[in-house]
């Protein structure tokens, strides 16, 4: 809860690799809480501004901000530093200092932009189909679902401080694919609560689960590959681009 959100939380006494991994195995119930609040910001704002194309609109910026803030914006910055690093083209090292530095360059701000623009407007066409509350429930739990697949069994870290190597390497398999069982069954419940429910609502659900875990764990491999391994940017990025997958399925399927 410490990590992932601005909830002021008493800290472990010890924070050892073993500590690290059952966090991480918390991460999508966490995001399923922030998911809750920013649903009711949605439902909120929908009806103060009466149900109008406007307020849709507005609601769904508000959405955006509201997970921003409720994560202190850690995986945006981490999204950011990721695409420095990517589009740096400099070696391993050289863009690992890129991502480590506190400023960002123009593949960053661009990622940023364009990602926030696809999330308001994918959540927006969510809400006009019916399933605005769900999609955001679903694609913020998916994004700590990715993270979590990034400090699987045989990812190393890319760096020996910072966060990716508290975590990296912490996760097995078998546990992963139990979250992940978990994480569908939770996000098809969702879906049976939806109150404009459609028949191919469960199939649309697991797909945005699925579709965007899928694409995280393309980008994880390439950062690996990239880098050498994950640092606490990269498992940022991999939450941000889960999300906006996620809602994007909504969006579309």
């Amino acid at each position: 809860m410490g990590t992932f959100t601005i909830v002021r939380v008493r800290p472990p006494s010890e924070v050892s690799k073993r500590t690290a991994g059952q966090a991480m195995l918390w991460a999508p119930w966490v995001g399923a809480a922030i998911g809750v609040v920013a649903a009711a910001v949605l439902e909120g704002v929908r009806e103060l501004t009466k149900h109008s194309n406007g307020g849709t609109m507005l609601a769904s910026a508000l959405v955006i901000t509201t997970v921003a803030v409720a994560t202190r914006g850690l995986h945006l910055d981490g999204l950011a530093d990721t695409a420095d690093g990517l589009g740096s083209a400099k070696p391993a090292a050289d863009a690992l200092e890129v991502m480590r530095r506190s400023d960002i360059g123009p593949f960053g701000v661009v990622t940023l932009v364009l990602v926030l623009l696809i999330e308001v407007l994918a959540l927006d066409t969510s809400v006009s189909r019916g399933s605005g509350g769900l999609s955001v429930v679903v694609a913020v739990m998916t994004g700590r679902l990715a993270a979590a697949w990034g400090c699987a069994q045989h990812v190393p870290a890319a760096r020996p401080d910072g966060l990716g190597a508290t975590v990296a390497g912490t996760l097995r398999r078998p546990s992963l694919a139990l979250l992940t069982l978990a994480v569908l069954l939770a996000s098809t419940a969702l879906s049976f609560l939806d109150d404009d429910r459609r028949r191919s609502l469960t199939l649309v659900t697991y797909l945005a689960v699925l579709v965007g875990l899928g694409a995280a764990l393309l980008l994880l491999r390439r950062c690996v590959r990239r880098f050498g391994g994950i640092t606490g940017d990269v498992l940022g990025a991999l939450v941000e681009v889960a999300t906006v997958v996620s809602l994007c399925v909504f969006a579309i399927a």
